[in-house]
């Protein structure tokens, strides 16, 4: 053999062991997706068979990336007896995703950016809260008892209990809370209760029974009558913006299209809080599944001079 030829098989084997080395280096420095990661650790396997009860290994072992609040076998051991195995029932399925989707936040969110927020949107849709005292971190009610495990596809907080996300829709939550009987009667006269109670999502900036007692008297007593039905409707859509808007996605100057058609004037201040229009918001975030309600001390009174935005 040349000298050429023998040159040229040490730079190939050479070339060749360097790539190898490479790759080896490689595949020990690549993390599992999430999903490989949980089954891995040993210590969820409950949560892996929910997640494989609901067809959602695939979505978390896609490319995200994710943040996964991810409960423990003992913290699934904390809901009453029986439960987790009536969730994985197959006629359980759409109520086991819910659950399963609000452990998980788009985006890959490390603990030191956990803390910095006091809420993260899930991708259920609704939003969990997140509590930070004395360094110590809680999600709802869950206590993060481990940060920051790495996954190729996002990361993982381990928490202690099963976060649970609402399961009354946007007018059963309002009947629940007391306060929206004249709006709950206004919604079943112009016949939007139905609408109302549809996917959606929704926002409702929803005033309170105060609130339409402000009006002027005898004024709720006229819009529900049949003749009226369109006029009352006209006012109850302009209460309503399609899609989720939560409180930390209002903007000051921020101009809302409702379903009425007409824009919602957001103001934002320092001392006096949220308005819509002229109403005051003063309580805001409640979730629902298919939606969010803010409570209004104002019943919101579309105008001429509220153009549609096209």
């Amino acid at each position: 053999m040349s000298v050429y030829i023998r040159s040229i098989v040490t730079a190939l084997s050479v070339l060749v062991a360097t790539l190898s080395f490479n790759t080896l280096v490689d595949a020990k420095e690549k993390h599992p997706t999430i999903v490989e990661t949980a089954v891995q650790a040993g210590s969820f396997k409950t949560l892996v068979a929910a997640l494989k009860a609901t067809d959602l290994v695939k979505p978390l072992n896609g490319k995200g990336p994710f943040t996964v609040f991810a409960p423990t076998d003992e913290a699934f051991a904390k809901l009453p007896k029986g439960t987790v195995e009536k969730l994985l029932l197959p006629e359980n399925k759409g109520t086991l995703a819910a659950i399963l989707k609000y452990h998980v936040v788009p985006g890959k969110v490390m603990a030191k950016d956990v803390v910095k927020v006091n809420a993260a949107k899930t991708l259920n849709g609704q939003r969990v809260d997140v509590h930070v005292k004395k360094g110590k971190v809680k999600i709802d009610n869950a206590k993060v008892i481990k940060t920051d495990i790495l996954a190729s596809n996002g990361v993982i907080h381990v928490i202690d209990s099963i976060v649970m996300p609402s399961t009354l829709n946007i007018i059963q939550t309002a009947g629940k809370a007391g306060s929206f009987k004249t709006l709950a009667a206004a919604l079943k006269a112009a016949k939007l209760v139905k609408t109302i109670n549809g996917k959606g999502p929704f926002t409702v900036f929803a005033p309170t029974d105060n609130a339409f007692a402000k009006l002027p008297e005898g004024t709720v007593e006229q819009l529900v009558q049949p003749e009226n039905i369109d006029k009352l409707k006209a006012i109850l859509t302009y209460h309503v913006v399609p899609g989720r808007v939560f409180s930390s996605d209002l903007k000051n100057g921020m101009k809302a299209k409702t379903v009425h058609g007409y824009a919602l004037n957001i103001k934002i201040c320092k001392t006096n809080g949220v308005s819509i229009n002229n109403a005051k918001v003063v309580k805001a975030d409640i979730d629902a599944t298919n939606g969010v309600i803010h409570v209004i001390d104002t019943v919101l009174i579309p105008t001429a001079k509220q153009p549609a935005i096209q």
